[in-house]
């Protein structure tokens, strides 16, 4: 009774400690290449895009026709504002790290740059983390929350700031204030201890930007500078894509989706609003201009910095 009593304990042990191996069944097949291509990238499954990526990255080498390439496969894509955060790394909101059905515009840009620069999915997925966080560092104090002091500086590796230069020694530029630790505790309940940061931006004015648009290459980085009560920001991003003429287009995202226009005819649209906000007695925001960002060449991606382990919450 005793022997069998023990031959039965180590059976449950060892059920316990590790389950018989089983072999899985086949997986489905997967549909050819063709297929996948037919599709636009928020139509992929995670496993379509990979392939995708690899595809666009053996038979496209110019990075900047990439890139165009990249953000035309998403047009159409359905915008969604406040899209991503850090679940299950950080638990603050219920928000995913990656999103390919649908974008807002800096996760439209960030996602077309990282397929771009990568040859995978793991790769990309590890590319979006560096570009998105400071150091790549995920967290939602380290995310670039601010468009001008937060991404275009962390992201010096991908892209460098050319709007001053472009705008010539007398042209427009504003001041920019970011308390990032109060930003931090009002809107995702975390308390870091960041001292408040000022700087001057500058930025090509939206009547300057025919003269300075033949100086502008595909895969730049846009930002749209708004202005309302005297106060400056960057209120939008996207890509400059060359049209089949060699006229400079703007790729981005947008409500109601990813689309590809002039910067005339983005420039309009924004005079249509204001118009109307004028007659409705609204106070909207009014577009200003834009800052323009040079994609490097060649781009050197930096490593991650090591990802720390997390804190332990205050006992009073």
């Amino acid at each position: 009774m005793r022997l069998a009593l023990l031959l039965l304990a180590g059976a449950a042990l060892t059920g316990c400690a590790s389950a018989p191996p089983r072999h899985p069944a086949t997986p489905p097949a997967e549909p050819p290449l063709a297929a996948v291509l037919q599709k636009q990238v928020y139509q992929m499954t995670p496993q379509e895009a990979g392939r995708y990526i690899a595809h666009v990255q053996a038979t496209e080498p110019d990075l900047r026709k990439r890139i165009a390439a990249i953000g035309r496969k998403n047009l159409g894509q359905p915008y969604s504002l406040h899209l991503l955060g850090e679940f299950p790394y950080e638990i603050h909101d219920n928000l995913p790290l990656f999103s390919l059905k649908e974008s807002d515009c800096v996760v439209f840009a960030e996602h077309t740059y990282a397929m771009a620069l990568s040859g995978s999915w793991e790769e990309f997925f590890w590319m979006l983390q560096r570009i998105r966080y400071h150091d790549g560092v995920i967290g939602v104090a380290t995310r670039n929350h601010y468009t001008e002091m937060d991404w275009n500086v962390a992201n010096r590796w991908l892209v460098t700031d050319i709007s001053a230069e472009l705008a010539g020694p007398n042209g427009p530029s504003y001041a920019m204030t970011v308390d990032r630790a109060r930003f931090l505790r009002s809107r995702h309940n975390t308390v870091r201890d960041i001292p408040v940061e000022s700087s001057r931006q500058a930025f090509v004015s939206k009547e300057g930007v025919a003269d300075i648009a033949a100086q502008l290459q595909e895969g730049d980085f846009v930002n749209v500078i708004s202005t309302r009560d005297g106060e400056y920001w960057a209120s939008h991003v996207g890509l400059v894509v060359l049209g089949s003429n060699g006229e400079r287009h703007f790729l981005h995202s947008q409500a109601p989706q990813v689309r590809e226009e002039t910067f005339d005819s983005f420039i309009a649209r924004a005079a249509e609003r204001e118009a109307r906000n004028a007659r409705e007695g609204r106070r909207g925001q009014v577009l200003a201009g834009f800052k323009f960002l040079r994609l490097n060449e060649p781009v050197t991606v930096p490593p991650m910095a090591p990802q720390p382990r997390p804190g332990r919450p205050h006992r009073g």
